[in-house]
């Protein structure tokens, strides 16, 4: 069973359908138990990072995904899913994230005055690194982008894919058993669908 965990985004049933299509046995779930029985944990988000990690606060989850995380079971964190791994960040003031990953979420600063914060819309993926979860595409390939700011590892070799606006933003990150996007594959069509594929079938 795949859990996807209820902070407070707003997102759930894109991403519930979305890998339900992918051919995942998925459930929505703010229960710390169900979140430790689980095979898989999915982490989506949108909106604020401040009230998404002070959700995680209320609920109690903070300690149940650092848990799981350490247990070696697949995590897929999709936008502040992936920016609340980090040690935090400068939206709204400053937040702390999660720590599991050593970096910290900052502004997208654009010279190009041409160029829009958020950043919304379809780019470019850039391939970095070999990535089980983008085996079936190339790239190049477009995936949905909806955001201000974007993570920065302190280890750069963590970013396996980028994208382009204006500077590079960290599209996704490995790290043993966690795999993480600022792109929404629910949104991105069959792009996003062929690696919730592959996460369901790894």
């Amino acid at each position: 069973m795949i859990a996807i965990v209820d902070v407070c985004a707003g997102n759930h049933r894109s991403v519930e359908r979305a890998i339900a299509q992918a051919g995942g046995d998925v459930m929505i779930t703010r229960d710390a138990d169900v979140i430790r029985r689980a095979d898989k944990i999915v982490v989506p988000g949108q909106g604020a990072f401040g009230p998404f990690a002070r959700g995680l606060v209320e609920r109690g989850l903070g300690p149940v995904l650092r848990e799981v995380i350490a247990s070696g079971r697949p995590f897929l964190g999709i936008c502040l899913g992936m920016q609340v791994l980090f040690d935090g960040s400068e939206e709204q003031g400053s937040a702390e994230g999660l720590g599991v990953i050593a970096g910290h979420v900052q502004r997208l600063r654009l010279a190009d005055p041409r160029l829009k914060v958020p950043h919304i819309g379809w780019n470019q993926l850039v391939f970095y690194r070999p990535e089980p979860l983008l085996a079936g595409l190339t790239e190049g390939d477009y995936a949905y982008f909806d955001h201000s700011y974007h993570a920065v590892p302190a280890d750069d070799a963590l970013v396996t894919v980028g994208a382009e606006h204006g500077i590079r933003i960290t599209a996704a990150i490995r790290r043993d058993n966690i795999f993480a996007c600022q792109f929404h594959p629910e949104k991105s069509q069959r792009v996003g669908l062929q690696i919730l594929s592959n996460f369901v079938a790894q």
